[in-house]
């Protein structure tokens, strides 16, 4: 499958005749790393349908800070900024577009809609989440991992669906938190924002109908269980 994802993306590259000073930006930038972010972006916007847009990324010699106004930014370089979220497109032209001229911006996803929603929760409480559902024979979805936090992706939920399922619930977690509608996430290859790299705890299954995604209801209890017994009882919010 991943041959196969790399023969449409070269295709894609080819056809897509950047600008001649987009080239040189992508030359300059590059290295693998610059040519991984733009391959994560398009196959997420071309192989799987999924909204994505370049997040803010870090300033300063050192890219110790983030690139927006806000000195005090919690997730730095990994937020939506200028484009904003809005902007989000499936549109391979307008991807390239982007990455040609950043060359090293995080790739972010807009949750909801048609595009996948997800839940995320400290790593920790997180894999021992998804061990108990693989014993529980629950097939899972993709899982996106970094040190500190991993986000299981679901199939779209509105927010008065997630009131519902959590209304019912005695204690959620703040630690515990639901990208929905009006959403984002970060996505492999991107540099996570407390540091280390985001990756595929579980890469995307393509199939006859599409990706697969659980349903919120089928993992959400066993999520909540999990993030209420990390430290502090799952009060303790880890970027």
């Amino acid at each position: 499958m991943r041959e196969i994802l790399g023969r449409r993306l070269q295709r894609l590259r080819d056809r897509l005749k950047f600008p001649r000073a987009a080239s040189r930006s992508v030359a300059a930038g590059a290295d693998g790393a610059a040519a991984s972010l733009l391959d994560g972006a398009l196959t997420c916007a071309t192989a799987w349908q999924w909204p994505v847009l370049p997040g803010v990324g870090r300033a300063g010699a050192d890219s110790a800070r983030c690139a927006c106004p806000d000195p005090d930014c919690v997730v730095p370089g990994a937020h939506p900024f200028d484009p904003g979220l809005l902007a989000a497109t499936t549109d391979a032209r307008m991807v390239a577009w982007w990455w040609a001229r950043r060359p090293a911006a995080p790739v972010l996803l807009a949750t909801g809609g048609t595009a996948p929603c997800a839940v995320s929760l400290p790593a920790g409480a997180a894999a021992r989440a998804v061990v108990r559902l693989d014993a529980q024979g629950m097939r899972l979805g993709p899982v996106v991992a970094t040190p500190t936090r991993w986000s299981l992706l679901v199939a779209p939920y509105s927010l008065e669906r997630l009131g519902e399922l959590l209304y019912a619930k005695d204690h959620v977690p703040s630690s515990l938190r639901f990208h929905g509608e009006g959403g984002y996430l970060l996505l492999p290859p991107s540099a996570a924002s407390g540091g280390g790299q985001v990756r595929w705890e579980r890469e995307p299954e393509p199939g006859p109908e599409g990706l697969w995604l659980p349903e919120v209801e089928a993992v959400v209890d066993a999520l909540v269980e999990a993030s209420s017994g990390a430290p502090g009882g799952g009060s303790r919010l880890a970027y």
